[in-house]
């Protein structure tokens, strides 16, 4: 029933979604993209992680609607892990305009390359690389899979999930110590038993031969009120923590797992972002559309259905309040196709006009 539920949904999108809404922004035929960002005067990042024998970039910025490698070829070409890009798998602009960089340095889904696993940080200014954060085995283990960022100018915090192993780690980006949190706890973890349906088809591992179990991986960070949200990607629920809570060392494991806040039943989102009224804007990957949820109402709503958001991975708030959303096709991939790709159509980024 589910199954034919995700069907008719997926078929009716297009007539059910007012398409003039959402406006393509670039057409990528072979680089799978991810995340995207973009900065106050309107320049656009995205990332392309190192998934397939196809991938020859890492991080780049949109000129005339094409990948430019950035900040510069030497980044995004082979070369030591601790001084070249890896496998990128998120970028995000934070508040003072800087480009934050999460390089997992997990190629193929395989194991972090030994010294590989990093944070950067990129002066938009100069366009040059201003810090790196490296990260250890203890903050990045086998099995690890560093995924989404988010950054607190006011605490100079940055707050990343691990959609591996499931956990959330902490880095003061002043003295660029990391702490590795809620790991392995229920809220970092994939539901049990959840079966993820993308365009109608039940989703199936075939390296494993089960349902994927995709953990912690979306996050919001509501600075007005110091919450940390996120989110398992196999999963329906929404968590959130005071980031008080999680900067605070003194605290146990038990008492910090204490403070985890079950807030909401959700669609199963990839990526989520914050909005200036504190709601909580997600992708919906298994009804291709994008949700908000309201924290006065705490109700759930669709933003926008449309077919061409195929696998809605990766959200950015854009000028004037444009919505950018990338979508990377990731029910396509060999790992769901027996191993080959079924890929038909290009990657794209896509904004949402008028979405507030």
């Amino acid at each position: 029933m589910k199954l034919l539920i995700g069907a008719v949904i997926f078929f009716l999108s297009v007539a059910l979604s007012p398409a003039t809404d959402l406006e393509e922004v670039a057409n990528l035929p072979n680089q799978q993209v991810t995340g995207v960002t973009v900065s106050k005067n309107g320049r656009i990042f995205v990332n392309f992680p190192d998934w397939s024998d196809d991938h020859t970039i890492s991080v780049a910025e949109l000129i005339n609607r094409q990948p430019k490698a950035f900040p510069n070829e030497q980044w995004n070409k082979l070369g030591p892990p601790a001084t070249h890009f890896v496998c990128v798998q998120s970028v995000v602009v934070d508040t003072s305009d800087a480009l934050w960089v999460l390089d997992p340095a997990a190629p193929k889904m395989q194991d972090p390359v030994p010294g590989g696993s990093k944070l950067i940080k990129i002066d938009l200014k100069t366009n040059q690389v201003v810090q790196t954060i490296p990260f250890s085995e203890e903050i990045a283990p086998k099995k690890s899979y560093l995924n989404d960022v988010h950054i607190d100018t006011n605490t100079a915090t940055a707050y990343i999930t691990d959609s591996g192993k499931g956990a959330i780690v902490v880095v003061d980006l002043k003295t660029s110590k990391a702490r590795r949190l809620l790991d392995g706890h229920p809220s970092t973890q994939g539901e049990p038993g959840f079966k993820l349906v993308v365009e109608g088809r039940e989703l199936i591992d075939q390296q494993k031969k089960s349902p994927p179990q995709i953990n912690s991986d979306g996050i919001a960070l509501d600075l007005n009120n110091d919450d940390l949200y996120y989110h398992a990607l196999t999963g329906h629920t929404l968590y959130r923590i005071k980031g008080q809570y999680l900067r605070d060392p003194s605290l146990s494991r038990g008492d910090l797992e204490s403070r985890v806040e079950k807030v909401a039943q959700t669609p199963a989102p990839d990526r989520m972002i914050e909005a200036p009224d504190d709601s909580i804007y997600l992708t919906d990957i298994e009804d291709s559309a994008i949700a908000r949820w309201n924290p006065a109402t705490r109700k759930v709503s669709q933003v926008i259905q449309d077919r061409r958001l195929s696998w809605p991975d990766t959200l950015s708030w854009g000028p004037e309040g444009a919505l950018y959303v990338t979508c990377s096709q990731i029910q396509n991939s060999p790992r769901f196709n027996s191993g080959a790709s079924s890929r038909t159509e290009p990657y794209r980024l896509f904004k949402v006009i008028g979405v507030r």
